[in-house]
């Protein structure tokens, strides 16, 4: 795991708002997933700047028990021109701590944040994201970055 600072920077997508409780959160942004892959939203988003799809949890109620939402897309360089249907939000500067997730998806992004959840990071529950780049195109044996924001 490392330790790396963020300039922040706006994401165009797709949202939900979930709770880690009762599974909520793996059946909501398992659906926000197929939503995404199904109705094509990755070539929806306008000034996208690559193709890499982030998955930012934000606007916390609390901590990891109370609610928060989800975003799935990509970074563009401005949130202007967004598409009928989609959210644009701002991922706050900051330091976070990055952890690989390595193996079969989504799998080991779920054991992944199980040991964030389980550790005792000084987390600032601003916003965390997973970086799905070219590493995680294939789901038996992909690398998923986890960024974690911490105080």
């Amino acid at each position: 795991m490392d330790t790396i600072d963020i300039k922040g920077f706006f994401l165009v997508g797709i949202s939900v708002r979930t709770t880690n409780a009762n599974g909520q959160s793996a059946k909501d942004i398992g659906e926000l997933w197929e939503r995404f892959m199904d109705e094509g939203i990755l070539l929806q988003i306008v000034n996208r700047i690559s193709d890499d799809v982030y998955c930012v949890y934000t606007d916390y109620e609390s901590d990891q028990n109370g609610f928060y939402t989800t975003a799935l897309g990509c970074r563009v360089n401005s949130p202007d021109n967004i598409p009928v249907g989609l959210i644009s939000l701002i991922v706050a500067p900051g330091t976070y701590l990055k952890y690989a997730a390595k193996g079969r998806l989504p799998d080991c992004v779920a054991e992944t944040w199980q040991h964030i959840w389980n550790s005792s990071l000084n987390r600032k529950y601003t916003a965390d994201f997973d970086l799905y780049s070219t590493k995680a195109q294939n789901p038996e044996d992909a690398e998923v970055e986890v960024y974690v924001g911490v105080k």
